[in-house]
């Protein structure tokens, strides 16, 4: 069983979330979070597999409790309205493996559960390619600095890297280079190790960093 946390700050969201998900018969909804400091305890004492974190929030808020969460061993995923949530790109620098639009359709939200339970980052939705890209901060300092953690990569791992970093998925991913599947998840595990990442997510921030996808 996938064991997840919903933390959001209204009571009908969160019940709504918890009957999607419970539906599913490899899901359980292990606990309920009304804010972030809640959300952290909650990761901490239960120690589920997912959280799916609100971004706005009373008191502590998502963004804030992030990091305390991913530390404690859950993979993160924002829940979000998109259009007001402007600071979710900082949220995926601390950790969060992508996030879910909050009128995500049920079957895509088990199915978002299930990838990120797996270890796969959310970047698949053409809304978190446009976040990372829209929010990434790419003064020449940082541009310069990403480059150069790039360049600890062989020309095989930097190809594979940027196809990673525009949101496919690596059946995708090995039919556009022309590799094994197998042969590229080698390649982006060997990746993230060099550039000292923790997933997928922050690698394909660093590629954005860099603007190297024109």
């Amino acid at each position: 069983m996938i064991r997840v946390v919903i933390a959001d700050d209204e009571q009908l969201i969160r019940a709504g979330l918890r009957l999607i998900l419970e539906a599913a018969p490899d899901i359980a909804v292990v606990g309920e979070a009304a804010d972030g400091t809640e959300a952290r305890a909650a990761a901490e004492r239960l120690r589920p597999d997912v959280v799916l974190l609100d971004v706005r929030m009373p008191g502590l808020d998502g963004l804030a409790a992030a990091p305390a969460i991913v530390a404690a061993g859950p993979k993160v995923v924002m829940l979000t309205t998109f259009d007001l949530d402007e600071y979710v790109h900082e949220a995926l620098r601390a950790g969060a493996v992508g996030f879910l639009l909050k009128d995500t359709p049920p079957r895509e939200l088990a199915a978002a559960v299930r990838t990120v339970a797996a270890g796969n980052a959310m970047l698949a939705p053409t809304v978190t390619r446009r976040l990372i890209s829209s929010f990434a901060e790419r003064g020449p300092a940082r541009r310069e600095a990403a480059r150069q953690r790039l360049a600890r990569l062989t020309d095989r791992e930097a190809a594979i890297v940027r196809e990673v970093a525009r949101g496919d998925g690596n059946a995708e991913v090995a039919r556009r280079v022309g590799a094994s599947e197998a042969t590229v998840k080698t390649h982006v595990s060997r990746a993230l190790a060099k550039l000292g990442v923790a997933n997928r997510v922050q690698l394909a921030i660093l590629v954005h960093d860099a603007d190297l996808l024109g």
